[in-house]
């Protein structure tokens, strides 16, 4: 019983239409939680891989917001 809701919750999140808030979390928490419980610390691992996911995916708006900034013309006129 317990392995169908984890399966349930799982697909469930993976499927679900995050906010952008939560932009990287679900997916780390949901390997991180993985990842966890075969090492016996599923919660543990659920919060670290939120927080690394989250920080991974800040870095790489952070990279295209750079590339976009980078590579748009001066809006004022000026070269």
């Amino acid at each position: 019983m317990r392995k169908l809701l984890l399966c349930t919750t799982v697909m469930g999140l993976a499927l679900w239409s995050a906010a952008a808030e939560a932009k990287g979390c679900i997916k780390g928490a949901i390997i991180g939680g993985i990842a966890g419980h075969y090492a016996g610390h599923g919660k543990v691992g659920a919060v670290a891989g939120c927080v690394i996911g989250r920080h991974e995916a800040n870095k790489a708006d952070a990279e295209r917001a750079q590339k976009a900034q980078q590579s748009s013309p001066h809006r004022d006129g000026r070269i």
